[in-house]
């Protein structure tokens, strides 16, 4: 079994920073994708960033430049830095990773249960 787990939220006055961390475990052989999604009140989960296997990394155009992306491949964790939060930033962030397990033979979707960042004043 895979579990993954956000940490890092809270409240944040705009302007300010806050680093999320998202850890796998469990029986992993292999960690393909990793990525933060969110979703806000009343809407969609939307992509915020990832990155792959080779480090290559994707953003959503409303966090380039502000946020940055991570991973500690020794630790199976995931890291998203955001700086210059905004209050449009506020939402739960959701960790999702794409593992291939130590019996599957391809990699399946795993998500966190997510962390709530407020931004606010």
């Amino acid at each position: 079994q895979v579990q993954v787990v956000e940490s890092g939220g809270g409240l944040v006055q705009p302007g300010g920073s806050l680093r999320l961390s998202c850890a796998a475990s469990g029986s992993i052989f292999s960690i393909n994708y990793m990525g933060w999604y969110r979703q806000a009140p009343g809407k969609q989960r939307e992509l915020v960033a990832s990155i792959n296997s080779g480090g290559r990394t994707n953003y959503a155009d409303s966090v380039k430049g502000r946020f940055t992306i991570s991973r500690d491949n020794a630790k199976n964790t995931v890291y998203l830095q955001m700086n210059s939060l905004k209050a449009e930033d506020t939402a739960v962030y959701f960790c999702n990773v794409n593992i291939t397990t130590m019996t599957s033979h391809y990699g399946m979707d795993y998500w966190g249960k997510g962390t709530l960042v407020t931004v606010s004043s």
